[in-house]
């Protein structure tokens, strides 16, 4: 420390600060913070012009093309109508399209009026699930010493359909953001039909419309382990079960895994929003809502217009607005062009889409402040509740992702950018003996995801044939694709594989994450405001609400009063029903080369595009503006508290976890299973692509043969994990030190066997892989490799010893009785 004289001792500059060093230092300071702040601002506009330019190209593109599709449908119609007027007919076409006209609007508003009545019908009943499939419940939330207003359902099998009772079972739960349950079960080709048609007991994760008094989230989740509990505690000789969330689902199935990791199977989220700030520029303009529009206050608000319940018909009417032209337009049109085909699969969606679900404020404040706006599940922030943190490394189930390039609700950013974000690499994921699978869909929407037939025949079908063999998958992270379809014995079957995937093939599906940074700003903003917005306004609002205008501010809604007004309760519409009935016996529609038809084709395409034009130009309009309001240097100062993501541990710190120094420590130890994992995950590490058909050959190995079938799953998921370190990280003396695991030549031979058993033939072998083998051979002193191995040596030596007469004097000796059998087994396979 300093002494006063030191301050006047000219020798003792620079040790000592003096004023001239302080205006030194303070200019280095602001010329430090403009060139960062220039940089930043750099940014901040390479972001707008990128939004922008990608916006215009969009719109340019796609509404030329459509204009020109336009312009062609115009001169065809003027075409026909010339071609009508010349032939005299087009009065008697104009007359024709009158009636047909006139006719299926009565038709279509009695369409209308039917969804009308469902949809009292369905609030009625106190929208029960939409599910196509018979079921029974199992267990109640609200007798749960934390109640929730969530069911398990056992789905009833439908006629024809034999359940294995020993077989995994699925739990599938559906999301709770608006609508009700049974997307997931909406058809017999669906992620129920798909489970239920190969032998599995499946269960369905319901919930009512109103929430229990007092209901928490925290509720739910405990609601939801009671569930898997009772699962487990039905199927003592199955598997632990797969849970497959959809959407919401999804990311309280990741909050159900993390908080009771000793629960769960394999997990598989569909379409889930986990992180939620993620997206390219220009491209993913939903996640910008909360910046422009407002924060957390807003929900809060709402709820408290509704006597403390937030209405899920708000959160409808925000998805219906991502594409007006479909949702608000093309949608009715569609069907008043093509009602003479038909209501029943409007009505029938319509019973879901129109059931609309209800939050406690509690529940939609964590949604939006924890995840869709401050991100914290992500950033290893959540709290479940106080001092329950929720950490998605807890997770030790393998974790199946599916996501898709056309779902503009959950793009694929925000359904796999939480795994670099919570994993430093994929050297992490493997030394937390993680298996990560994600696959991406070209094109199919958001509903698509879970609704589509086409989704449930391929990608649904597939994802629930592979979970039968991922856990013989080593742990890392891995890509699946459908590569090819071949037909045999009359039915499509898919060829799957298993790419190996880094981390930067994750980052290449984003463009970045400085576009991420504004999102701190608008967490820490919502924050603000909620508070205000809880110590000012909020007594305010609730000493002016009461229970009545609670429920009228629920049946005035115009998702809810659009759908009452149209049914027969409204005694206006009594006459629609009587005309439509009559209209059906003598329908007279137009002829199909009317031109008026024509016209009215060309009509709604126009008008559609008029609708998604502006659309666009909204959604370009909000992405400019929010990053123009949260790019700003005072947005960035204001955001930096939030900016903060999760602490990613080294390479050196990983190197050096216990998991990793455990498994080397181990490394000569073992036997012939530990050999046998070994070399399996030396083979896979050196292809980086595992095709389902070899993988199914490893798990039959692991699973169905002696002696990896008596290892149980624990044991043997402890081995893999465990042999997986070993290879990953020494991979040389992994090799080297084979044969102090493998001291017999028999039980050499045999294992390499086995291990040859699970590529296939020789021909189909990469040069990589059979290099691979060679070397195995070379190690364990064994002669090169020369013929193929298609049949599963150990299943001969298990069949070869089952068939030996066992001796009179081993009778007494069954230790070493087994023992032997087992050199006898591999004798006879190697012979």
């Amino acid at each position: 420390m300093a002494s006063i004289f030191d301050f006047m001792d000219l020798r003792r500059q620079p040790a000592i600060p003096r004023p001239e060093g302080d205006l030194i230092a303070a200019t280095r300071r602001l010329m430090h913070d403009a060139t960062a702040e220039i940089e930043a601002s750099s940014a901040t506009y390479n972001i707008l012009t990128t939004a922008s330019s990608r916006h215009g190209k969009r719109i340019n593109d796609t509404h030329t093309r459509r204009m020109h599709d336009t312009i062609a449908d115009s001169e065809r119609l003027l075409g026909g109508v010339r071609a009508a007027q010349g032939a005299g007919t087009l009065g008697q076409a104009w007359l024709s399209y009158l009636r047909d006209v006139g006719e299926r609007t009565i038709l279509t508003a009695d369409t209308l009026r039917k969804r009308g009545d469902v949809f009292l019908e369905h609030e009625e009943a106190g929208c029960p699930p939409v599910l196509v499939y018979g079921y029974e419940i199992v267990m109640d939330g609200k007798d749960l010493p934390y109640p929730s207003n969530y069911m398990l359902l056992r789905i009833l099998p439908p006629d024809g359909v034999t359940i294995i009772e020993t077989k995994r079972p699925y739990i599938i739960i559906d999301p709770r953001a608006g609508h009700g349950p049974g997307i997931g079960g909406f058809k017999a080709d669906s992620q129920v039909g798909v489970a239920l048609r190969d032998g599995h007991p499946v269960y369905f994760v319901a919930f009512r419309r109103e929430p229990e008094p007092g209901q928490y989230l925290s509720y739910v989740t405990r609601s939801e382990a009671a569930f898997v509990r009772e699962v487990m505690r039905r199927h003592p000789n199955s598997p632990r079960p797969i849970i497959a969330g959809n959407c919401q689902g999804g990311w309280a199935t990741l909050l159900l895994a993390a908080a009771n990791p000793d629960l769960t199977g394999p997990v598989i989220i569909n379409g889930a929003p986990v992180a939620p700030w993620s997206g390219r520029i220009g491209e993913n303009p939903m996640r910008y809502n909360a910046g422009v529009l407002g924060g957390t206050w807003i929900p809060m608000f709402l709820s408290d217009l509704g006597g403390g319940i937030f209405d899920g018909a708000h959160l409808v009417q925000n998805f219906e607005m991502l594409n007006p032209g479909r949702t608000l337009f093309r949608k009715y049109t569609d069907l008043f062009r093509d009602i003479d085909k038909g209501d029943a699969g409007f009505i029938e969606f319509e019973r879901w889409w129109g059931g609309f679900f209800l939050l406690n404020e509690p529940e939609i404040r964590w949604i939006v402040e924890q995840l869709f706006i401050g991100n914290r599940l992500v950033k290893n922030e959540a709290r479940l509740e106080p001092g329950r943190p929720v950490d998605l490394k807890a997770i030790r189930a393998p974790i199946i992702v599916f996501a898709s390039h056309g779902d503009n609700i959950t793009p694929p950013q925000q359904a796999l950018n939480w795994i670099v974000e919570t994993y430093a690499d994929v050297a992490e994921i493997r030394i937390r003996g993680q298996r990560i699978i994600y696959m991406v869909h070209d094109q199919v929407g958001h509903l698509g995801i879970f609704v589509s037939s086409q989704i449930a025949k391929k990608e649904h079908a597939e994802v629930a044939s592979t979970l039968k063999t991922i856990e013989a998958l080593a742990p890392g992270l891995y890509e699946m694709a459908i590569d090819d379809v071949v037909e045999r014995d009359g039915r499509k079957h898919f060829i799957v594989s298993f790419s190996e995937r880094t981390f930067d093939d994750i980052r290449a599906l984003d463009d970045g994450f400085f576009d991420e940074r504004p999102f701190a700003a608008v967490a820490r903003a919502a924050e603000v405001q909620a508070q205000i917005y809880d110590a000012v306004v909020r007594p305010a609002v609730r000493s002016m609400v009461t229970e009545t205008s609670a429920e009228l501010s629920r049946a005035l809604h115009p998702q809810r009063l659009s759908r009452a007004m149209m049914s027969s309760q409204n005694p206006l519409m009594k006459q629609v029903e009587h005309l439509a009935g009559q209209i059906r016996e003598q329908r007279m529609p137009a002829h199909p080369d009317n031109p008026f038809l024509a016209a009215e084709a060309l009509w709604v395409q126009s008008t559609e595009q008029a609708i998604d034009l502006w659309r666009d130009f909204r959604d370009m309009s909000l992405e400019l503006a929010f990053h123009g309001m949260w790019s700003t240097p005072w947005a960035r100062v204001f955001g930096r508290s939030h900016e903060a993501r999760r602490t990613l541990k080294s390479q050196g710190e990983l190197r050096g976890l216990p998991e990793v120094a455990q498994a080397i420590h181990a490394m000569e130890q073992g036997g012939f299973a530990e050999a046998v994992i070994r070399m399996l995950v030396l083979l896979a590490e050196n292809r980086g692509q595992v095709r389902r058909d070899r993988l199914e050959r490893s798990s039959q190995v692991l699973t169905q043969d002696e002696p990896f079938r008596s290892l149980g799953a624990e044991r043997r998921a402890m081995i893999i994990h465990q042999q997986t370190l070993i290879a990953n990280y020494e991979p040389e003396r992994a090799i080297e030190t084979l044969p102090l695991l493998l001291r017999d030549a028999d039980e050499r031979e045999m294992a390499l066997r086995v291990v040859q058993f699970v590529p296939g033939p020789i021909e189909e072998m990469s040069p990589r892989t059979l290099s691979m083998l060679q070397r195995f051979r070379e190690v364990l002193d064994l002669p090169p490799l020369t013929g193929n191995v298609l049949e599963d040596p150990l299943a001969a030596a298990n069949a070869a010893r089952a068939a030996e007469p066992l001796p009179a004097g081993d009778l007494k000796k069954g230790t070493s009785s087994s023992v032997r059998r087992k050199k006898a087994g591999i004798q006879n396979a190697t012979e």
